[in-house]
């Protein structure tokens, strides 16, 4: 087995997801992050969108705005809708924590690529970029907006070149005509990769779990015709929320019936320690919401795989965690927390064919 594809492991430097120190990515591996960053809002209030929660607390103090806010069922959107300061030091605030949890991969130099879901546009991801993140070698952000009724919306940062124009796939669900506004397309955007081959990135985040779990079972097929249409010579990935509860999965299987089939599953690789991305309070239980999924091209010039080491999940940065040992969400009038849900993050390398 010693062969030129085992000593290139061999003689180059095998990259940690925490210990990396690099600006650019080296052309042997590839780092990837997937990260649900709970509700990304600028403070201003844009047509088209529902973001009335999302505004500073002086533009809430109209009638229009609090009959609006007393139509919404749940007790705690309700409050955060009429009561929450989404002020600038609370935007300013949130950015930062984003920022931090990037920062914790490859040493602070941030992931390749970052698969973001929960973002409201183009020009807050790209503040985050700029003014947080700017000497990390991001390219300008990737988001297409998308018809969502919430006005959030799936991304991608990468410091990898992109290839063509990306594309918002959208998640046609005939047998639910009524819920189409509560589902997110697929960003497809395909990068060139450091020895000039081809990696297809879809940034995805289903419909959430009390919606029917046919329209995730959409979803998953849905994703596998996107990559069954690629160019052979394509790695792919996926990475995003699935919404696929623990409890969802062990009962109907979805995963061995959607998603394995076509994709390896970054966590059943590594992570062995890992409980999950996401906790459910109401039944104090774990799952993989958030996940990474790879498929190694058809033809080409390379080969690639998910190092199975590398595959963890993102939550060094202590605001992220809270005193139990769970994902800490976002809460600005305390200054506390990240997000609901902690990234993943997975290393794929790449060798050459002989």
């Amino acid at each position: 087995m010693m062969n030129g594809k085992l000593w290139l492991f061999v003689i180059l430097p095998i990259l940690s997801c925490y210990g990396c120190n690099r600006d650019e990515p080296a052309a042997e591996s590839v780092t990837v992050m997937s990260f649900n960053v709970q509700n990304l809002f600028d403070n201003s209030d844009d047509p088209g969108k529902d973001d009335k929660a999302y505004l500073p607390i002086a533009a809430k103090q109209n009638d229009q705005h609090i009959a609006a806010c007393n139509e919404i069922a749940v007790d705690s959107w309700r409050d955060e809708c009429l009561n929450l300061d989404w002020s600038n030091a609370a935007l300013e605030h949130k950015l930062d924590a984003l920022a931090a949890t990037i920062r914790q991969v490859n040493d602070g130099a941030g992931a390749d690529i970052i698969a973001l879901q929960e973002v409201e546009n183009v020009a807050i991801l790209d503040r985050l970029r700029t003014e947080k993140l700017g000497e990390l070698g991001y390219h300008p952000a990737i988001l297409i907006e998308g018809s969502d009724v919430r006005g959030i919306d799936v991304a991608l940062l990468s410091k990898l070149p992109l290839l063509g124009e990306p594309l918002l796939q959208p998640l046609v669900l005939p047998d639910f005509p009524d819920r189409q506004g509560d589902t997110r397309g697929v960003l497809q955007a395909t990068f060139i990769l450091p020895d000039n081959s081809r990696l297809t990135a879809f940034s995805v985040h289903f419909p959430a779990p009390f919606h029917p779990t046919a329209m995730r079972i959409a979803a998953y097929e849905h994703l596998a015709s996107l990559l069954e249409a690629l160019p052979a010579d394509h790695h792919a990935f996926a990475a995003g929320d699935f919404n696929t509860t623990s409890k969802e999965d062990a009962e109907l299987g979805l995963l061995d019936r959607y998603a394995r089939p076509y994709w390896t599953i970054a966590h059943d690789l590594g992570c062995d320690d890992c409980e999950g991305s996401y906790f459910y309070h109401r039944d104090s239980s774990w799952s993989f919401l958030d996940m990474i999924l790879f498929s190694a091209a058809r033809g080409g010039k390379t080969t690639a795989q998910v190092r199975g080491d590398s595959v963890q999940i993102a939550n060094q940065y202590a605001p992220q965690v809270n005193e139990n040992g769970t994902p800490e969400r976002y809460q600005s009038a305390k200054k506390l927390g990240v997000s609901d849900h902690w990234p993943m993050i997975a290393t794929i390398e790449l060798t050459q064919k002989q």
